[in-house]
């Protein structure tokens, strides 16, 4: 899954790679933000990205190993150590549930999800 959040919205994809190692959309996720969720940080609306991602898809989701690239580096750190705000330690604790590997992916080639966070 891909994920990305603007300052006006946030987006994600799920992928499912062949034989072959190529990977391939199977869902889209695009949210609009509301006038609050807009004055959250950066590391705020990526996690928010993840969660939005993983309460869509629950039911293909749960029980399955999760790799979710982000093209924000510090979210990768979020279930490693202690979030700083009560918002981030809430999800970190919703991450617990899945079985969720954070990566780091660069945002040329985040191109899926960064067209769904976009206006």
């Amino acid at each position: 899954m891909v994920v990305d959040a603007s300052s006006v919205a946030v987006g994600a994809c799920a992928m499912q790679a062949d034989n072959k190692g190529s990977e391939r959309p199977i869902a889209y996720l695009s949210q609009k933000l509301s006038p609050t969720q807009t004055k959250w940080s950066t590391i705020e609306r990526e996690v928010f990205a993840v969660i939005c991602a993983l309460r869509k898809w629950y039911a293909i989701l749960f029980g399955a190993h999760i790799i979710v690239y982000s093209d924000h580096n510090p979210l990768t750190y979020i279930v490693e150590c202690a979030p700083k705000s009560a918002r981030l330690t809430r999800w970190s604790l919703a991450l617990a549930q899945y079985s969720v590997e954070l990566r780091y992916k660069k945002g040329a080639h985040n191109t899926a999800a960064d067209c769904l966070s976009r206006l």
